[in-house]
């Protein structure tokens, strides 16, 4: 068996709320294995984006272990952690996070800027990427002249910049009607079929939940389910 990408140990995280302390995530455990296509789902308030902070070690929990690559990220320094995380997770956001004021090649090759990147091979792989998401004619427009699904498809060929093994997605298609947002599940589930990328997406919808091969549902900080999809 490979070693997993991403191992969660009993994580609890709380939050202080005044004098109310509240669970987000009640002792979750949970391994995701490179190349797997996983969806999050559960009501609001369930500890879905805690959860993905969690996978995507943009947090810390409040007891319990997080292994990224099979490092505890506890014994790591925040840069040795950062450039571990640029590396190895890419991020789509629902609010697409692409910077206005950059071009499309720009906002793509920024993460590849970070990791150091020669000038040359970030604008090839930036290029290829924007190609590949079907942008080739929108490569040096403003996010201000392009539509959301647009925009969308400029933040997923940033997210695989710096080829990383897993791709986390939050809510990547709440703000898309829905023949775009087909057109951007079939574009992440393109990227995992044909280079074995690991893809963890939530949702609130169960037609893009089921695109993935395993379906965890979260309820009140817990595991209710984690299931093999079967299509």
């Amino acid at each position: 068996m490979p070693e997993p990408i991403i191992k969660l140990e009993n994580i609890w995280r709380t939050y202080q709320l005044g004098k109310i302390e509240f669970a987000a995530l009640k002792g979750v455990s949970l391994e995701i294995a490179p190349g797997g296509f996983v969806t999050i789902m559960g009501p609001s308030g369930s500890g879905k984006s805690t959860l993905l902070n969690m996978i995507g070690v943009l947090d810390f929990p409040t007891k319990g272990k997080v292994y990224l690559k099979n490092k505890d990220i506890s014994l790591l320094s925040e840069d040795e952690l950062s450039k571990l995380r640029g590396k190895s997770i890419g991020f789509v956001f629902q609010e697409f996070n692409i910077l206005p004021n950059l071009t499309a090649i720009e906002n793509v090759t920024l993460p590849m800027v970070f990791q150091g990147v020669e000038k040359r091979e970030r604008e090839k792989r930036a290029r290829e990427l924007l190609i590949s998401v079907e942008l080739e004619d929108k490569i040096n427009h403003q996010p201000t002249e392009l539509s959301a699904g647009q925009r969308q498809r400029v933040a997923i060929a940033r997210a695989f910049a710096n080829n990383p093994e897993m791709v986390i997605a939050d809510e990547p298609t709440g703000n898309l009607d829905s023949v775009t947002g087909k057109k951007i599940m079939e574009i992440l589930t393109d990227f995992h079929k044909k280079e074995g990328k690991t893809i963890v997406i939530v949702t609130h919808d169960l037609n893009i939940a089921n695109y993935g091969e395993r379906l965890i549902t979260l309820k009140d900080g817990e595991i209710a389910i984690d299931n093999i999809n079967k299509k």
